[in-house]
């Protein structure tokens, strides 16, 4: 995977030292123009490179779904990762379709409801793992642009 632009790392650097007070409010805005504007259907990178942490509630909600035991499901998608934490097995994900529709839409994982994480509160504690996604999601990468456009500059 390529490594987020040097000006995005920087914006994260004069963002923790100094996050402006209506951080949470800015990032929302933009959060709100990127996707009015970008189109997930037409990328789906973030189904075909990253993959979810699966949580229980994930596995019961999606072995429902698709008639399997959580056991079977596990045994069948998912995998531990170095730290411990249940993923998929492969990518891309194999709920993904070549349309880039999403067979598990409605029962998806909550890592994959709450992604790109631009809409939640308190911004400022995730500006690393926005950083990844800047080079995963273009509304990332767009609302990092933005905000180096709109921020004063470093002192």
């Amino acid at each position: 995977m390529t490594p987020p632009k040097e000006e995005h790392r920087g914006l994260v650097r004069q963002l923790k030292k100094r996050p402006p007070s209506d951080l949470d409010a800015r990032i929302h805005t933009l959060h709100h123009e990127a996707f009015e504007q970008i189109d997930c259907l037409s990328c789906a990178n973030c189904c075909k490179t990253t993959g979810p942490l699966l949580i229980e509630k994930d596995i019961e909600r999606l072995a429902k779904r698709l008639r399997l035991k959580p056991a079977e499901f596990q045994e069948r998608y998912l995998r531990k990762d170095e730290e411990g934490d249940l993923v998929l097995q492969t990518l891309p994900c194999p709920f993904l379709g070549a349309d880039n529709y999403c067979s598990v839409y409605h029962d998806r994982p909550k890592a994959c409801r709450e992604y790109p994480h631009t809409d939640r509160r308190r911004q400022a504690q995730i500006l690393d793992l926005s950083l990844k996604n800047t080079v995963v999601c273009p509304a990332v990468a767009f609302i990092f642009d933005r905000l180096l456009e709109t921020l004063p500059p470093p002192r």
